[in-house]
């Protein structure tokens, strides 16, 4: 499944969220058990599970959830869920550490090591940007962050999914008209560690990082764009995000 905002599991997780944020950690844990009722495909499961996962107030709870979680994330076996694997072992190795169990606290924490891994999504791949650009250039890192323009990244960033691509690139400073490149990446890459397990459990955005070449293999044209309104309230997030990019 692609990941969407307009998600009816991914409303109800982020409103709980919004909920956690005031404090209101009884109704945020009513919001996230719906959207477990409400979840209608794994992915939608795998995610509502995590999140009723953060509401659990024993460790019993905590590891029979988080081991649902991690059911859910292996027989996925989608590169939007496998960046999640390493924290739900560990996770599921610190609850039976606190319940005693150290034979299985060091079996699951063998298994977060293990489960760490190079993203393999064989994608196309997409990049946002205002920049006017032919087939045949490459994109390079060392360019200011679009989000904090003092800045400059180490990484060039790039996503599998159009529409995330074409609000990077709405987002994106500059006067030139928004323009969504097919991208071939020249070397290895990673999981983007500024959204991987952040708000979202795993990489469902699917969002990677390299400091390689991005070589232009094509452009598109055709992709959901925001309102007006969608994009200044992006821009008022962007501008209240206090917290400090991974480069």
């Amino acid at each position: 499944m692609e990941f969407s905002p307009d998600n009816r599991i991914v409303q109800l997780c982020m409103q709980g969220m919004h909920l956690e944020e005031a404090g209101k950690y009884e109704e945020a844990g009513k919001i996230f058990l719906q959207a477990w009722i409400e979840a209608t495909n794994d992915f939608e499961k795998f995610m509502a599970a995590w999140y009723v996962t953060r509401r659990q107030t024993d460790e019993t709870g905590k590891l029979n959830w988080y081991s649902t979680a991690l059911r859910l994330a292996l027989k996925l076996n989608d590169d939007a869920v496998k960046g999640t694997l390493p924290q739900l072992y560990a996770r599921i190795a610190e609850c039976y550490k606190q319940l005693g169990d150290i034979e299985q606290a060091n079996k699951q924490q063998d298994l977060s090591l293990a489960s760490v891994s190079v993203p393999s999504d064989k994608g196309p791949f997409y990049h946002g940007t205002r920049a006017d650009l032919k087939i045949g250039d490459v994109l390079t890192a060392g360019w200011r962050s679009n989000y904090q323009p003092e800045l400059v990244m180490n990484h060039i960033y790039f996503t599998a999914l159009i529409n995330g691509a074409g609000l990077a690139a709405a987002l994106a400073r500059g006067n030139g008209r928004e323009r969504v490149y097919i991208v071939e990446p020249s070397g290895k890459f990673e999981d983007d560690p500024n959204v991987t397990n952040k708000k979202f459990p795993g990489n469902p955005t699917r969002s990677y990082r390299t400091q390689y070449p991005l070589k232009i293999i094509g452009e598109v044209t055709n992709w959901q764009r925001q309102t007006p309104e969608q994009l200044q309230q992006w821009r008022e997030r962007l501008a209240n995000n206090k917290g400090e990019i991974i480069n």
